[in-house]
């Protein structure tokens, strides 16, 4: 449901940043076609056909920046949301994916 989420990101995305994150990005998937050789971001997340295929991710200055922020958002929102909420999540939580990466090459 993309309205439901993009709802959820929308109210997201300013925790993160009040707390300190340089930038929160949520992308819709809008050319997921394998490219000879590689899996698609789709032939990974198996949608159904009413699924949309969404990659997130956050800008922090480093680790240690990326643990205190997230500390930060579970601690303002944790008496917001109860497990039940969670139930409710607008996408399935138990295909999401989550880690935390190091840039070893910028420009």
């Amino acid at each position: 449901n993309r309205a439901a989420y993009t709802k959820m990101a929308k109210e997201a995305g300013p925790y993160w940043m009040k707390h300190g994150a340089l930038a929160y990005f949520e992308c819709l998937g809008d050319d997921l076609k394998s490219m000879g050789g590689t899996m698609s971001f789709k032939q990974l997340a198996k949608p159904k056909p009413t699924e949309e295929v969404w990659f997130s991710f956050i800008i922090y200055k480093n680790k240690k920046h990326r643990d205190q922020v997230n500390a930060k958002v579970m601690k303002d929102t944790q008496e917001m949301y109860t497990e039940e909420d969670a139930k409710k999540m607008p996408f399935d939580m138990k295909r999401m994916a989550y880690g935390g990466f190091k840039a070893m090459v910028q420009y």
